[in-house]
Protein backbone atom coordinates (compact mmCIF):
# COMPACT_ATOMS: atom_id res chain seq x y z
CA UNK A 1 0.00 0.00 0.00
CA UNK A 2 1.47 3.68 -0.92
CA UNK A 3 1.84 6.46 1.67
CA UNK A 4 -0.95 8.42 -0.68
CA UNK A 5 -3.11 5.39 -0.29
CA UNK A 6 -2.84 5.39 3.87
CA UNK A 7 -3.08 9.38 4.08
CA UNK A 8 -6.13 8.94 2.26
CA UNK A 9 -7.36 5.63 4.96
CA UNK A 10 -6.48 8.22 7.85
CA UNK A 11 -8.61 11.30 6.65
CA UNK A 12 -11.12 9.17 5.56
CA UNK A 13 -11.26 8.11 9.43
CA UNK A 14 -10.87 11.51 11.01
CA UNK A 15 -13.45 12.96 8.42
CA UNK A 16 -16.12 10.06 9.26
CA UNK A 17 -15.62 10.07 13.24
CA UNK A 18 -15.82 14.38 13.17
CA UNK A 19 -18.94 14.12 11.45
CA UNK A 20 -20.06 10.93 13.41
CA UNK A 21 -19.26 13.16 16.59
CA UNK A 22 -21.20 16.38 15.05
CA UNK A 23 -24.55 14.12 14.47
CA UNK A 24 -24.18 12.80 18.21
CA UNK A 25 -24.02 16.44 19.40
CA UNK A 26 -27.24 17.14 16.97
CA UNK A 27 -28.94 14.02 18.33
CA UNK A 28 -28.44 15.17 22.31
CA UNK A 29 -29.69 19.12 21.22
CA UNK A 30 -32.55 17.59 19.24
CA UNK A 31 -33.72 14.99 22.52
CA UNK A 32 -33.13 18.71 24.67
CA UNK A 33 -35.27 20.23 22.31
CA UNK A 34 -37.69 17.52 22.17
CA UNK A 35 -37.64 17.43 26.73
CA UNK A 36 -38.44 21.28 26.44
CA UNK A 37 -41.25 21.08 23.92
CA UNK A 38 -42.76 18.45 25.93
CA UNK A 39 -42.70 20.49 29.13
CA UNK A 40 -44.24 23.46 26.91
CA UNK A 41 -46.97 20.82 25.19
CA UNK A 42 -47.84 19.54 28.86
CA UNK A 43 -48.31 23.23 30.18
CA UNK A 44 -50.24 24.40 27.92
CA UNK A 45 -52.72 21.52 27.80
CA UNK A 46 -53.12 22.06 32.04
CA UNK A 47 -53.65 26.16 30.94
CA UNK A 48 -56.65 24.67 28.58
CA UNK A 49 -57.57 22.45 31.01
CA UNK A 50 -58.04 25.07 33.68
CA UNK A 51 -59.69 27.53 32.09
CA UNK A 52 -62.24 25.46 30.26
CA UNK A 53 -64.66 26.55 33.03
CA UNK A 54 -64.20 30.37 32.24
CA UNK A 55 -66.22 29.89 28.61
CA UNK A 56 -69.69 29.90 30.73
CA UNK A 57 -68.21 32.66 33.39
CA UNK A 58 -67.40 34.60 30.24
CA UNK A 59 -70.75 34.61 28.52
CA UNK A 60 -72.35 35.79 31.81
CA UNK A 61 -69.95 38.20 32.66
CA UNK A 62 -70.51 39.98 28.75
CA UNK A 63 -73.99 39.69 29.26
CA UNK A 64 -74.23 41.50 32.76
CA UNK A 65 -71.34 44.14 31.22
CA UNK A 66 -73.96 44.49 27.94
CA UNK A 67 -76.59 45.63 30.97
CA UNK A 68 -74.44 48.10 32.87
CA UNK A 69 -73.66 49.59 29.70
CA UNK A 70 -77.14 50.19 28.47
CA UNK A 71 -77.62 51.63 32.23
CA UNK A 72 -75.14 54.06 31.74
CA UNK A 73 -76.06 55.16 28.52
CA UNK A 74 -79.63 55.62 30.53
CA UNK A 75 -78.14 57.75 33.21
CA UNK A 76 -75.86 59.88 30.62
CA UNK A 77 -78.97 60.27 28.55
CA UNK A 78 -80.94 61.30 31.16
CA UNK A 79 -78.18 63.32 33.36
CA UNK A 80 -77.74 65.50 29.60
CA UNK A 81 -81.65 65.69 28.74
CA UNK A 82 -82.68 68.18 31.37
CA UNK A 83 -79.12 70.54 30.46
CA UNK A 84 -80.45 70.53 26.66
CA UNK A 85 -84.17 71.61 28.06
CA UNK A 86 -82.97 74.34 30.03
CA UNK A 87 -80.60 75.68 26.90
Amino acid sequence: MSAAAIVTLVLTGVIVLALAWYLAQVVRVLAHVNDQLGKITFGVRAIAHRTVPLASLVGQIESDLGDVAGALEQLVADATQPAEQVA
